[in-house]
């Protein structure tokens, strides 16, 4: 009969063996998304520095007709995800996919097209105080609200007063509203554009030239390319987006991800000197 050796000096064996060919017992997972770690991966961060994390809040709502419902949620996403590679010690929270939209009966502005989902401001910004709370309990000190829609930067930094209010004797935590984010696709990009010889008309505010562009960047499967059509009163389009870009998009995921790290980094600074 072959000889086995007792199970502990079988895991120790193994133990051995996995140290000599430099292979970990369990390997950390390369992703800063915090859905995608257990409980023990994140805390483990925590307690190693990782106390920075992102909230992205995108929407749900009518992007005329080339462009998906959920642009902001993909957008947001992918670009928390490079805003937290460039800090180090950063994760990434869920993406808030349900956000204001006006008004549903009657239906005001974006509930007039199929497909827009709308929740009432107190809901979300409970919502936004619930999340800031939880993140705060598990240690992290900077939570930082990426928002990606325009519509409710306001109840953002309600939220970010109200808690940062609150939180004031503890100088170990803050919320940060960012509006450097939001900020950054707008007049900046804007200009990059028209540097470039676009009018104001063809970039337009919504679903056109500079928000398709940017979705490009992001994600080409966001638009359909054969759906391409300059704004009018009906279809949902500030602008004319038949021109845009993965290229041109480029230079605004750049503005964004560049003037975000920066006004991150600014804010831990000022919160760590408290």
């Amino acid at each position: 009969m072959r000889f086995r050796p007792p199970l502990v000096l079988r895991c120790l064996l193994l133990s051995v063996t996995l140290l000599a060919t430099g292979l970990p017992a369990h390997a950390a997972p390369d992703t800063v998304f915090l859905e995608e770690m257990t409980s023990p991966e994140l805390r483990q961060r925590i307690a190693t520095g990782t106390t920075t994390v992102l909230v992205p809040i995108g929407g749900t709502e009518q992007n005329g007709p080339h462009m998906v419902l959920g642009k902001h949620n993909v957008r947001a996403r992918a670009l928390a995800e490079q805003i937290a590679r460039a800090l180090g010690q950063t994760v990434v929270a869920p993406v808030m996919a349900y956000v204001p939209e006006g008004g549903i009966e009657p239906p005001e502005a974006h509930m007039r097209y199929t497909g827009t989902l709308s929740i009432p401001e107190a809901a979300f910004e409970a919502l936004l105080e619930g999340t800031a709370r939880s993140l705060r309990h598990h240690g992290f000190r900077d939570v930082v609200f990426l928002g990606d829609h325009g519509g409710y930067r306001k109840s953002l930094a309600r939220v970010a007063l109200k808690l940062n209010r609150e939180w004031a004797r503890d100088s170990q935590a803050r919320v940060h509203a960012l509006p450097e984010y939001y900020a950054a696709a707008q007049a900046p990009f804007e200009a990059q554009l028209r540097a470039k010889g676009y009018a104001p008309a063809e970039i337009g505010t919504h679903a056109g030239l500079a928000d398709t562009a940017l979705a490009l960047a992001v994600s080409p499967a966001l638009v359909h390319q054969d759906q391409l059509t300059p704004g009018s009163r009906d279809n949902g389009v500030s602008g004319d987006p038949r021109r845009a870009t993965a290229e041109l998009g480029q230079g605004g995921t750049r503005a964004i991800v560049d003037a975000s790290v920066a006004a991150i980094r600014e804010a831990q600074r000022t919160r760590a000197a408290r």
